[in-house]
């Protein structure tokens, strides 16, 4: 198991408790849920059973009865239960033959899915919970979903049965750049963080990705294979993944797509209008559930009273698709390894860049050395500058941070040097801000060192600090 340690450590706590446990695990398609939990409880998990998509509420129960007559013998003589109410005292009965001391698991997997229409399978497993579960100490029950948002709206903040739960709850993300160099070496390639970057701005850290690198490969074969060649993995993932994760996925795809043509963080409205959708309860809650599940990231802006949240996409591998793979299908096997070394790509690279650089802000502080000093992050626009990283420091210190995807060394000529004095400028000037601010850049390969880069250049780090264990 690569990376994880965290999740590994509080899914195996709950074994160690003498109460009942209800964990609700949550995170992106692709992203390593089930597989995360399966490592941690191996042979404690008793039952299992995962949602089938799209399946009706009697397929549903099917697959249920199913996975009781794997488990039990004594299923087989039984008729399939008719609902929920029928299903979950069929698992009563099957935990209260199990014999044996220490915790049971009982693991259900792509829940959403489950909960089917006008089935009541919330209803019932809220039942199943507060009136069996709770009384035994030696359960512990794990449900697990790809929709973030079904998750949080209805276990998670469930204001009904099971209001006030939960143990607790583990929102599982896509690997770091870490854990991906660290997964990459587990699969014995060995490639220099210059590659890996490139490979994470195509697809990003889900694992599911990432096996299907292969060892022999440069970035740019594995790329053109998994996204541009006929038969590639990540051809035709994009539509699955939102179609699978929500049940209305137009308004999803929509803003989705607004968010990927666009090269800066934007505001809501203006969000709004690039993707053509009413401003109403609709595109609220799609926007909600996008974020909530990692698809896009909301940056607060520094005067919280402007209420100037930046919204951007995050999701490498859509960003990917709606730029480079989606109109640029059947262009063939050399494809890929002609457009990379395009300026128009390393200059799209860029945005992509800063945010990979926002996903490790806790590595970027840890090269700041500030770790034991607290701070908030943020980001801040004005007409004509923007700063999509502020980090404002109780040391009444703040680093506006400038990040920079370039194939060599970064130079701050006369204009961008100009460009940087604006930045500072403008903003103590629209925040009017007493600490000292200062420039920090990350980049890939570093800053030329003139007489430019001393004169504005508080703090100069390379693309290795994002590879730091956070």
């Amino acid at each position: 198991m690569i990376g994880r340690e965290y999740e590994i450590e509080r899914l195996t706590a709950s074994l160690k408790s003498n109460d009942p446990e209800l964990i609700a695990v949550y995170g992106r398609r692709r992203v390593g849920k089930t597989y995360l939990i399966r490592y941690a409880y191996q042979k404690h998990i008793k039952f299992e059973v995962t949602g089938l998509y799209g399946g009706s509420k009697e397929k549903q129960l099917d697959i249920f009865f199913g996975e009781l007559k794997k488990v039990s013998k004594k299923f087989m003589e039984e008729d399939q239960p008719s609902d929920w109410k029928e299903a979950f005292e069929l698992l009563k009965n099957y935990i209260t033959g199990l014999r044996g001391v220490g915790k049971k698991v009982i693991f259900i997997d792509e829940m959403p899915w489950l909960d089917t229409h006008k089935s009541d399978f919330r209803m019932y497993f809220g039942h199943f919970w507060n009136t069996f579960c709770e009384k035994r100490n030696d359960l512990v029950v794990v449900v697990c979903g790809s929709a973030a948002s079904y998750m949080v709206q209805n276990v998670i903040s469930n204001q009904g049965s099971l209001h006030a739960r939960l143990t607790y709850k583990l929102q599982i993300k896509p690997f770091t750049l870490f854990e991906t160099k660290a997964y990459l070496e587990s699969k014995n390639i060995k490639w220099g963080y210059y590659h890996i970057l490139h490979l994470y701005i195509a697809i990003g850290g889900v694992p599911h990705y990432l096996s299907k690198v292969q060892k022999g490969e440069s970035v740019v074969q594995a790329i053109q294979r998994m996204c541009f060649d006929e038969n590639g993995d990540l051809v035709n993932e994009f539509e699955e993944i939102f179609e699978s994760l929500f049940t209305h996925s137009s308004s999803h795809i929509a803003i989705v797509r607004a968010l990927g043509s666009l090269s800066k963080g934007v505001v809501r409205d203006e969000l709004i209008k690039k993707s053509r959708q009413h401003g109403g309860g609709a595109f609220t809650r799609a926007l909600d559930e996008l974020t909530a599940s990692g698809f896009v990231s909301k940056y607060s802006a520094f005067d919280k009273k402007t209420k100037k949240n930046l919204y951007r996409l995050s999701d490498e591998y859509s960003k990917f698709y709606l730029k480079y793979i989606e109109p640029n299908k059947n262009q063939g096997e050399n494809f890929w390894k002609t457009l990379f070394k395009k300026k128009s790509y390393i200059s799209w690279a860029g945005f992509n860049f800063e945010t990979i650089c926002l996903k490790h802000v806790l590595q970027i502080k840890k090269a700041l050395k500030i770790e034991g000093i607290h701070s908030t992050n943020s980001s801040w626009s004005k007409e004509g500058a923007q700063v999509d990283l502020v980090i404002k420091r109780d040391d009444n210190w703040i680093n506006l941070c400038e990040m920079k995807f370039y194939g060599s060394e970064y130079t701050i000529g006369k204009n961008e040097l100009a460009n940087l004095r604006n930045k500072v400028v403008q903003f103590k000037n629209d925040t009017g801000i007493g600490d000292a601010v200062v420039i920090t850049m990350v980049t890939t390969f570093g800053v030329v060192q003139n007489t430019n880069f001393h004169e504005i250049v508080e703090d100069n780090f390379t693309m290795e600090i994002l590879f730091e264990r956070a």
